[in-house]
């Protein structure tokens, strides 16, 4: 009898780890994929700026919101790009202070970088936005947040 309900209980539980695993097959394809654009779409952007190494993406839908938390050092001159998949639409951003004062915001603006110095080290925020739509199917797509930094 102990052995039959260990038996059902496996079988049970096989499922259920079936779909753990795709799960986590899928992520990691997905994250594949945004590196690739990323390279690809987004990486000659910054032009003669040399990149920090980090690959910030997400893969995002209309709607979403996405914040990051970057140190920059004092002294340097940056490139800050927020790139995304064309099929999420034109992105907006906003660069905020420690205390949430903003800096910069791109809503008005028809660039996808910011070009800028800082005379001390300091640690901004990011606040990256995909602008909704009406559509009955909506698509995901990755979006980049990519630093560039020169002396």
């Amino acid at each position: 009898m102990n052995v039959i309900l260990s038996a059902m209980t496996a079988i049970k539980k096989l499922p259920l780890a079936a779909l753990a695993l795709v799960m986590m097959f899928t992520a990691a394809d997905a994250s594949a994929q945004c590196r690739t654009f990323t390279k690809k779409r987004c990486l000659p952007q910054l032009e003669d700026y040399v990149q920090n190494d980090n690959y910030n993406t997400a893969v995002l839908i209309p709607g979403d919101e996405a914040e990051l938390e970057l140190t920059f050092f004092g002294d340097r001159a940056y490139r800050l790009l927020v790139c995304g998949h064309p099929v999420l639409g034109d992105l907006t951003f906003q660069v905020l202070d420690s205390r949430g004062n903003g800096i910069y915001d791109s809503t008005d603006k028809e660039t996808d970088h910011f070009d800028f110095r800082v005379a001390n080290t300091q640690q901004m925020t990011i606040r990256v936005q995909v602008p909704k739509t009406e559509a009955v199917i909506q698509h995901e797509g990755c979006v980049s947040i990519m630093v560039g930094s020169k002396g």
